[in-house]
């Protein structure tokens, strides 16, 4: 039988999120917002960034720009 069943799922597409900082807001505050408004993230900037897959964080790492594109420096790999 050519190829194995984990070069099936290889070719499987997930969704993938980089969760910078998470925050709440009333629906007022969310209304209000315009163009240039500053949320509060209410952490650092050199906090670790999540990147999560399908829903569930795999990995943390900082905010680069590659190229002048924003990109992940992985740091450390979730078990």
């Amino acid at each position: 039988m050519p190829g194995s069943t984990i070069d099936l799922l290889l070719d499987v597409e997930l969704p993938v999120t980089v969760r910078f900082a998470r925050n709440r807001m009333v629906l007022g505050d969310v209304m209000r917002l315009t163009r240039g408004s500053v949320i509060d993230l209410g952490r650092t900037a050199d906090e670790p960034v999540e990147m999560l897959v399908n829903g569930r964080v795999v990995a943390r790492g900082q905010a680069v720009v590659v190229d002048g594109n924003c990109a992940i420096r992985i740091t450390e790999v979730v078990g």
